[in-house]
């Protein structure tokens, strides 16, 4: 069973940036597609980025297009979130997820607190 840890989260003023990591194991990290989601206090899950296999192709929610960058290093089976310019809206708890949604296996999550 796919095993996936995020670490990287904390807590941040608005305007500043974290560089999330999900490390992956069990799986064939390097041919499978990732997906960082979100989920804000009492709210559900929503789709924040996705990357193909390869790295070659990313995509972006509306709300974070522009301040978020999604890579990965398939050597090293991590997947990386960098955000900048953190606006308060974006506190949740961040997951990285296999396939190109949110609905596949995810961690167990880290709290990113955006707060002045």
């Amino acid at each position: 069973q796919a095993q996936l840890v995020e670490s990287g989260g904390g807590l941040v003023q608005p305007g500043g940036s974290l560089r999330l990591s999900c490390v992956a194991s069990v799986f064939s990290f390097g041919t499978t597609a990732m997906t960082w989601g979100r989920q804000a206090p009492g709210m559900g899950l929503v789709w924040v980025s996705w990357i193909y296999s390869d790295g070659r192709e990313t995509d972006y929610a509306d709300a974070v297009k522009g301040r978020f960058t999604t890579s990965r290093d398939n050597a090293k089976n991590t997947l990386y979130l960098q955000m900048n310019n953190l606006r308060p809206e974006d506190t949740g708890i961040y997951y990285c997820i296999r396939g190109l949604n949110v609905l596949g296996t995810k961690g167990p999550g880290t709290q990113v607190t955006v707060s002045s």
